[in-house]
């Protein structure tokens, strides 16, 4: 069953937004993980960002008065559905899945017990989750990872660690904060979390409640978007990360790293004489050295170090 009424009498206390656009074929699997949560006061919003495959059957299938159905006439992206889905919710929570990927079942019942015991200053909750690639299963966030929750701006500045299906956050907090950015080609999500934790703190509950399935077809193969993602980043929050001269620094010799990769020296020479002004140091210094000898031997070198910096701890 689909509804799309927009006048329950009660208020859900939860808001699940789903984008998909042709993913008919992982859609069913995601609405379970979804429908079957221990906590069931719930809306499920499912925004079809335009799809041209029969999503709009594998949603028809399921029973559920919970499910509501929105359909874009174009493709406008992951984060204009996910936008949708937002100011279409009528609920304090809102939670995001992607059509491809699995919550366990107590996933939402843990989260909303730590918003509800915790003041708005409390913007978000977040887990942990397994991504798996193949026979690959890795959990994140890492023990790298020296502060998860709290005030956690720097430490997101450094990169980002909540992926979108873990959260549950305070639906008007995203509203203040913005959204989603719907000219972010790739890291939507590092993009709001670093805004929202500008004003905010974030809790963590340290439990793999979700299943990120690595496909084919990820965006994440997309380093173009992600180049200009990363730039963007570094541009919209440039005096954030001067507030960091450390954060900015590594930040900057990364994209450099970027550009170099994909063979734009010039380019990447500017980013890494930037790291070293903003914070003078040796690595910014000998990176530009080694920059000299052009893209192939800066990532044969680069290379090298990471392997004699590796075969020091492991």
């Amino acid at each position: 069953m689909i509804n799309i009424v927009d006048d329950a009498e009660k208020k859900p206390k939860v808001s699940v937004v789903i984008p998909t656009y042709n993913r008919a074929h992982t859609l069913d699997r995601a609405i379970k993980s979804i429908l079957g949560q221990t906590f069931n006061d719930l809306e499920l919003i499912i925004v079809d960002d335009g799809s041209t495959d029969n999503t709009i059957e594998v949603v028809s299938s399921v029973n559920d008065p919970r499910i509501r159905y929105i359909r874009h006439d174009s493709n406008q992206g992951a984060n204009a559905a996910r936008n949708t889905g937002i100011k279409t919710a009528c609920a304090e929570f809102v939670a995001f899945q992607d059509s491809d990927d699995e919550w366990l079942p107590e996933k939402l019942e843990k989260q909303v017990g730590v918003l509800e015991a915790t003041s708005h200053e409390v913007a978000a909750v977040y887990t942990g989750f397994l991504r798996l690639k193949g026979d690959e299963v890795t959990y994140i966030p890492g023990d790298h990872i020296s502060k998860k929750e709290g005030y956690i701006h720097q430490q997101l500045l450094k990169g980002n660690f909540i992926t979108t299906q873990t959260v549950l956050a305070r639906r008007q907090c995203i509203v203040d904060c913005g959204m989603f950015d719907e000219e972010m080609p790739r890291l939507q999500d590092w993009d709001l979390w670093i805004r929202i934790a500008r004003n905010y703190r974030f809790s963590y509950i340290n439990e793999p409640l979700v299943r990120a399935y690595h496909t084919q077809d990820s965006i994440s193969k997309n380093m173009a978007a992600y180049d200009a993602a990363m730039g963007r980043i570094i541009a919209k929050y440039r005096d954030d990360y001067l507030r960091y001269p450390n954060t900015a620094c590594r930040i900057l010799r990364f994209y450099a790293l970027i550009k170099i990769n994909g063979d734009e020296i010039a380019l990447a020479r500017k980013y890494l004489w930037e790291s070293f002004f903003v914070k003078p140091n040796i690595k910014s210094l000998v990176s530009l050295g080694a920059s000299l000898f052009g893209s192939k031997m800066y990532l044969k070198l680069w290379k090298t170090w990471l392997n004699w910096r590796n075969s020091r701890f492991f």
